[in-house]
């Protein structure tokens, strides 16, 4: 099991699979992630890391102000074909599901190789070709760290598909999963 911390403790058994999440920089207001309290502050109440995930994914999900550069079809489209580009061309992990959102990225995968390549590599491509479709001259793309939560069972793992396949019907965005244009559900490759 690979282990490492930075603002978040980060645990990488092998052979499981991963649920991951990143973001734009500064999608989120620095007042929510202090309310949320990172695993290096000291809070009042301890707000558990799940629970912590559930804040500000929802306040993701329901922004409408910030960055919401990956509402840009070009650039979403991008996302979803260096997802399975990392899939079938590269052979780094096996996708299960993803979902692109208007400031975030959820994926589950099964890694194959380490989750720090896969991620640098992901965000790496994409940021360049995000910066080059939306003539991006800022210096940060996506927010430097990622969330990542090791599957613990079969049923979380159902669990975890079911929840990034319906982020954009609980976040308001469409009716239907198989609505949402940049997810899992739609089957777009290329």
């Amino acid at each position: 099991m690979t282990f490492y911390r930075r603002n978040l403790p980060h645990w990488h058994p092998e052979d499981t699979p991963i649920f991951l999440t990143w973001r734009l920089y500064n999608s989120l207001p620095a007042s929510l992630i202090k309310q949320a309290c990172t695993a290096k502050s000291v809070c009042a109440t301890k707000i558990p890391p799940g629970r912590r995930f559930q804040i500000l994914d929802a306040a993701l999900d329901n922004a409408t102000t910030g960055p919401l550069w990956l509402n840009d079809p070009l650039v979403a489209t991008h996302i979803i074909q260096t997802l399975h580009k990392g899939e079938s061309a590269l052979h780094q992990y096996s996708l299960h599901s993803f979902v692109v959102m208007p400031n975030h990225v959820h994926i589950l995968i099964s890694p194959k190789v380490s989750l720090s390549r896969i991620t640098n590599g992901i965000k790496g491509v994409t940021s360049r070709r995000a910066r080059l479709i939306l003539a991006f001259r800022e210096k940060h793309f996506w927010q430097d760290e990622s969330f990542d939560h090791w599957v613990r069972s079969p049923e979380q793992f159902d669990t975890i598909r079911a929840y990034i396949e319906n982020n954009p019907v609980k976040a308001g965005l469409a009716a239907h999963p198989e609505d949402w244009p940049w997810s899992s559900c739609t089957g777009i490759s290329s």
